[in-house]
């Protein structure tokens, strides 16, 4: 017979285990938004950003312009602390800009969550990033969920023939 704290150790490592299987990334749109895209109507009257269900996170959490990825998430267990990190190579620079973000999906089925690169941490209105990588990550570090842009792995070329 296993003493009851073996069992639940067993138990909490099964639900570990299958939680990374719970958690997908159902797509991704990147755009930028200007800041007037955010202003609702009760905004004027209560004085609060509504955010009609969404979760915002921002670089720059007073100020509302910026490139923005539109994540839309779908679980099938609730996750109280996760992380979401996104790499971001900018038109200004080739190395990646990295920015981590703390996100609670506190209920079953799909989620939507806007991560932005706010004020100073995005250069123009008009720039697009080169390439992008957007990880899920569990509180103790392990990656849930990936997704990435075309370019952010670009494909070997032809190998050059040695003259």
């Amino acid at each position: 017979m296993r003493p009851i704290a073996s069992i639940l150790f067993s138990l909490t490592l099964g639900v570990t285990a299958s939680f990374a299987t719970d958690l997908k990334i159902v797509r991704v749109l990147p755009d930028y938004q200007p800041a007037g895209s955010f202003v609702r109507i009760s905004e004027y009257f209560s004085g609060k950003e509504n955010t009609g269900g969404t979760t915002i996170l921002r670089t720059q959490p007073a100020r509302r312009d910026g490139y923005y990825f539109l994540v839309r998430v779908k679980t099938t267990a609730p996750i109280e602390v996760a992380w979401i990190e996104a790499q971001v190579i900018t038109p200004a620079s080739p190395e990646p800009r990295t920015d981590s973000f703390a996100v609670s999906l506190p209920k079953v089925g799909s989620q939507v969550i806007k991560l932005g690169l706010t004020g100073t941490d995005w250069p123009s209105p008009k720039a697009v990033p080169v390439a992008w990588k957007l990880r899920l990550l569990a509180a103790d570090g392990k990656e849930l969920a990936t997704e990435q842009s075309f370019l952010w792995s670009k494909p070997s070329g032809p190998a050059v023939a040695a003259k």
